[in-house]
């Protein structure tokens, strides 16, 4: 069976020697280098050979090009890093049909010119993160970016960013236990949806793509408080929302809008809970690998074994491992 992974990520060499440069003490330079299917484009393939029909389309792992250097120095890490996607893209078209790119987001001008030049080479969409250096995407400075992506019809992959800095509580300077990342990611991947659904976006652009990253976050499990929290029961009235009523349509249906990746690290619960909730449609087989390569291989094993435990038919199971990819990607 044909399975195309369309979020997962991949560092060209070139790129990870020149991160390491700009952010010597960033984790990312510190622990990825012992990760060689990260970055070693042979040790991937091997990864890969363990799954027939595999197939990955490739983005860059954190961090935000934003958060490593400064306007006027981002726009050429860019370009590097897309280059370096796009020529193994080009170099392993069987296992790496497109790559997403990456943008220099603290540069909005050179953004969009980055996204023009990326599709020309070959990219299906681009990968932002839930925030900008601190700035929601919902600002009206960042709208030109979803503009142009709904001007060349391609998707926008969202992928959560906080970091220790984002405390558990107010009285505390960082976040402890790994909460910002185990359970700080999917309320970030969250509150960014409600930001974005709530600034108007989808009414503005209706062809809007976006891919929401592990399956929406918190999104399907606490489905219900969409409908109780925004009816606004302590302003207003049990039956209507302030903060909505500039929106053509009831805000559950905009969340279903988005499409969601099965990246949940092979729960089969958790996965049958995502796709209750987006639908074979708007379900897309992806496993945010990789890892070593020993934990990569389980994680994509039982992400396939958690898609295929679902309760579907072989046509909507097909759906969600290459179908959906394939037109939404236009591959």
């Amino acid at each position: 069976m044909q399975m195309i992974d369309i979020f997962n990520h991949f560092m060209p060499k070139r790129y990870l020697d020149r991160l390491a440069e700009l952010a010597p003490g960033h984790v990312a330079v510190t622990a990825f280098p012992r990760l060689k299917t990260i970055w070693d484009v042979d040790a991937r393939l091997r990864l890969l050979d363990r799954f027939p029909g595999l197939q990955q389309v490739i983005c860059l792992a954190n961090p935000p090009l934003e958060m490593i250097a400064p306007p006027d120095r981002t726009p050429d890490i860019a370009k590097l890093a897309n280059d370096g996607l796009a020529e193994t893209c080009r170099q392993n078209p069987d296992r790496f049909p497109a790559f997403i790119a990456s943008l220099p987001m603290n540069n909005l001008p050179a953004a969009l010119a980055e996204i023009d030049r990326s599709v020309e080479m070959g990219a299906r969409g681009i990968q932002i993160f839930t925030n900008v250096a601190g700035e929601p995407l919902s600002l009206p400075k960042y709208r030109p970016i979803f503009q142009r992506m709904a001007h060349h019809d391609l998707p926008i992959w969202v992928h959560p960013m906080r970091t220790a800095q984002f405390s558990d509580y107010a009285s505390e300077p960082a976040s402890e236990a790994e909460i910002w990342f185990t359970f700080g990611w999917p309320y970030e991947t969250t509150a960014c949806m409600t930001r974005l659904i709530y600034s108007g976006i989808f009414d503005e652009l209706p062809t809007l793509k976006i891919v929401t990253h592990h399956y929406g976050g918190m999104i399907p499990f606490f489905a219900g408080r969409i409908d109780l929290g925004f009816r606004q029961i302590f302003f207003g009235t049990p039956n209507s929302n302030p903060s909505a009523e500039h929106l053509k349509r009831k805000p559950r249906d905009y969340y279903k809008m988005l499409y969601a990746d099965t990246a949940l690290n092979g729960e089969v619960s958790a996965t049958r809970c995502g796709h209750d909730f987006f639908g074979t449609a708007k379900s897309m087989f992806a496993t945010d690998a990789p890892f070593d390569s020993q934990q990569g291989a389980q994680l994509i094993g039982n992400t396939i074994a958690a898609i295929n435990a679902l309760e579907i038919s072989e046509g909507d199971r097909s759906a969600i491992f290459s179908g959906n990819a394939t037109k939404l990607l236009r591959l």
